[in-house]
């Protein structure tokens, strides 16, 4: 059986360096750095970044033209202010805003941008979803 976690997501990137400096904007500090390749440590798993022609080979898929904006990456907050705020940082930082923050239809307030290499975030405040002190996020028992 395969355990139900993930514990690495690695980003495609144009320019490891542009993409680097666009996180470090946000606040973000490189947990560990080799050649070509950033890794971040985040709550219970690592964001890397690694060049979008480099990840494709290895993939095993060369020629392959990596996409991007299939997949939502999301920071969720406790409040509305807070996302307000994490969207201005994104937008100052160089991303493309996509979707301001609003009320939206199931209760909460979400927004969306897209970073320098297209990667589209969230940022959010779901009221039905409590944060722990750190920041993360554990599904409140179905009820």
């Amino acid at each position: 059986m395969t355990p139900q976690r993930v514990t690495l997501i690695t980003l495609g990137v144009d320019d490891i360096a542009r993409s680097k400096s666009f996180y470090a904007e946000l606040g973000w500090s490189p947990a560990e750095e080799q050649e070509g390749v950033v890794f971040y440590q985040l709550n219970g798993l690592v964001l890397g970044l690694f060049g979008r022609n480099a990840l494709a080979k290895d993939q095993g898929r060369p020629d392959a033209p990596l996409g991007t904006g299939a997949t939502t990456l999301a920071q969720n907050f406790p409040t509305d202010a807070e996302v307000d705020t994490a969207f201005a940082a994104a937008l100052q930082a160089g991303a493309t805003a996509l979707k301001k923050p609003e009320k939206v239809f199931w209760g909460g307030y979400s927004g969306y941008y897209a970073d320098p290499d297209g990667h589209v975030w969230e940022v959010a405040m779901n009221p039905f979803w409590p944060l722990a002190d750190d920041g993360s996020l554990t599904l409140p028992p179905a009820q």
